[in-house]
């Protein structure tokens, strides 16, 4: 594989789904299990990227569980918060220019799944283990 490929933005996810700090949480959660995904970036005008909220964020702000009333219980729990109070700030980033093992051992140093892709300040995408691993089919694919 050409070294310019192993790049952040040659495999990050573009254009991710995005909430801003004033989203209900329950609104946060439910477009993330919509589109079967786990974490959001949490952004300002122009795209400026000020935290990021996962789905265990949420589930840990209130007492959830699906054996003991689930999803309608854990929304009335919720009711009224916002990704604000549960987002991490200033959260772990990396830039588009940056190489997929640079992505990989931050994810592994600071035992995260995802990392907002930020570029002059403004979030550009998405960059999560599952591409890590893309990554590495794609180098064993050519083995």
């Amino acid at each position: 594989m050409e070294q310019n490929k192993s790049l952040v933005k040659d495999w990050m996810t573009q254009q991710p789904v995005t909430v801003t700090p004033d989203t209900s949480a329950v609104e946060a959660y439910e477009r993330m299990k919509s589109r079967n995904i786990h974490r959001l970036p949490v952004v300002e005008q122009d795209d400026r990227l000020v935290g990021i909220v996962t789905s265990s964020d949420i589930e840990g702000a209130v007492s959830f569980s699906e054996a003991t009333g689930g999803w309608s219980e854990a929304r009335f729990a919720l009711a009224g918060s916002t990704v604000s109070e549960m987002m991490t700030s200033k959260p772990i980033t990396i830039a588009p220019t940056n190489s997929m093992g640079q992505a990989a051992q931050l994810l592994l140093k600071h035992h995260l799944s995802g990392l907002p892709v930020v570029e002059d300040g403004k979030l550009v995408g998405i960059i999560s283990e599952t591409d890590v691993f893309r990554l590495v089919v794609a180098l064993c694919g050519e083995e």
